[in-house]
């Protein structure tokens, strides 16, 4: 936490002042929100008592960790580009301590060094204190804490809200619970408010209400669509009224590459409401650090956030010891402020990224598909003219799946985004980790593949 004291004064004055005026949700709030499952989930009769090991002059033979001195790592470096400086590498080194660290058993929600510097970032960029009836717990990426949200909050028939379209990797998670998935409207601002006030308020009076909407407000997968502050403010009034926990999955937050200021979280948004405590918010190390490190974190009200950790503790126990603690070296290394700088870089990187991928679009595709740009994120997501009738959008998996693939080119066709599976004309396309020359020659042979389609569609009718 090298420069935690000095970067906590960049907290944004505001927020700091409302938060004072707020009022925590009591833990008693939350019991209805959680599944049966969770309900019935027991703490681990060892993992529950780990943190008693830390209490001093305490002698512990309490868990079966195996001995150190098994271990045969004995050091461990590495180097980083300079936030500040890219064209500079800058050796990191653990500590023996945080080797030993490393190499062993941790708590449930994470290694503390690293929990306590994230929780100073959401103070830092999101102006939540410590003390408003919230904490922090790391998983093995974002995906694994938004399961283990899931079921902690979701029980078997149970109707949840999505946004749609919607990140294709929560959708077998509700299917798997046989939940009913309301669909929530969507537009190149976010999630319609308009949409999710209609189907609330016309919710059939003796049915349960869902208990839960997933969203993902920036750079939406797979729209790249990012929320505007007007339908973030729309929908926390509306969570407020209707009484349901937003999950804010935000692994694109940090690659926000837009003209206009960034819009603030539901996390750090709902300090405005009179009551904190109806966001759980996802964030992941995984598109700004390293995907392969298999670190995120949740940050939310501590009864949420406990259901989680007793299902972590009795599945895979706890993110990675070792991974953790190089993250913590390397974001200690840096501070928020080097941190800042490092997240600049990589949202800038993909705003050029993105720039090449709508220039080779603009040149082929302009006649024969329509977009909106985004402004985070990774992710185009255009609708492909097929030539089909004016009552009929027509599908794009077709196209995807069998003419596009045999002119030598993948990508996602929209209706595995879709949680009722319908036909779309949509398409996403990843602009990633293509360069320019294989951008501009996959929107080609996509154009091809689109001009086939439709060719052999004139031929059938």
């Amino acid at each position: 936490m090298r420069d935690y004291l000095r970067q906590a004064s960049c907290n944004t004055l505001e927020s700091a002042v409302m938060s004072k005026m707020n009022v925590a949700l009591p833990a008693d709030f939350y019991i209805p929100f959680l599944s049966l499952a969770a309900k019935d989930r027991k703490p681990s009769p060892i993992r529950s008592l780990l943190p008693l090991e830390a209490t001093p002059g305490i002698i512990s033979l309490l868990a079966g960790k195996p001995n150190a001195a098994t271990f045969p790592f004995t050091s461990l470096s590495f180097t980083v580009r300079s936030p500040i400086d890219p064209s500079r590498d800058v050796p990191v080194d653990l500590s023996q301590d945080e080797l030993a660290e490393g190499l062993q058993y941790c708590e449930t929600a994470g290694v503390p060094q690293l929990r306590n510097w994230l929780t100073g970032l959401q103070e830092n960029i999101h102006g939540r204190q410590q003390g408003e009836g919230w904490r922090l717990s790391v998983g093995s990426g974002s995906q694994d804490l938004i399961y283990k949200a899931v079921t902690a909050m979701i029980n078997p028939g149970d109707p949840i809200l999505v946004e749609s379209p919607v990140y294709a990797g929560v959708i077998p998670m509700f299917q798997s619970l046989h939940c009913d998935q309301i669909e929530v409207e969507t537009d190149s601002h976010g999630i319609l408010a308009s949409s999710l006030r209609t189907i609330l308020e016309s919710w059939p009076a003796n049915k349960p209400k869902p208990r839960v909407l997933y969203t993902v407000p920036y750079g939406c997968n797979p729209t790249g669509m990012t929320a505007t502050l007007e339908r973030r403010k729309e929908v926390l009034q509306l969570a407020r009224e209707h009484n349901f926990i937003i999950l804010e999955d935000d692994p694109y937050y940090y690659l926000y590459f837009g003209d206009a200021p960034r819009y603030p979280s539901y996390f750090s948004l709902e300090l405005e409401e009179p009551e904190v405590g109806r966001v759980l918010r996802f964030d992941s190390l995984s598109k700004i650090l390293s995907a392969g490190v298999r670190i995120g974190f949740a940050s939310g009200p501590e009864p949420l956030l406990d259901a989680m950790d007793r299902h972590t503790s009795t599945s895979n126990l706890q993110a990675s010891s070792l991974t953790q603690v190089i993250a913590f070296a390397l974001l200690d290394s840096w501070g928020y402020g080097g941190f800042k700088a490092h997240t600049n870089n990589v949202a800038s990187f993909y705003r050029k990224k993105r720039d090449v991928f709508e220039r080779v679009l603009k040149m082929h595709l302009s006649d024969l598909a329509e977009w909106d740009s985004p402004e985070a994120g990774l992710f185009f997501w255009f609708k492909l003219r097929l030539g089909v009738s004016d009552h009929e959008e027509g599908d794009s998996e077709r196209v995807i799946r069998t003419h596009a693939f045999e002119k030598g080119v993948i990508a996602l066709p929209g209706t595995v985004f879709l949680p009722n599976g319908r036909k779309t004309a949509y398409v996403r396309a990843s602009f990633s980790v293509v360069d320019e020359e294989d951008a501009e020659e996959a929107v080609k042979r996509l154009r091809d593949a689109i001009l086939d389609a439709r060719v052999k569609s004139v031929k059938t009718e």
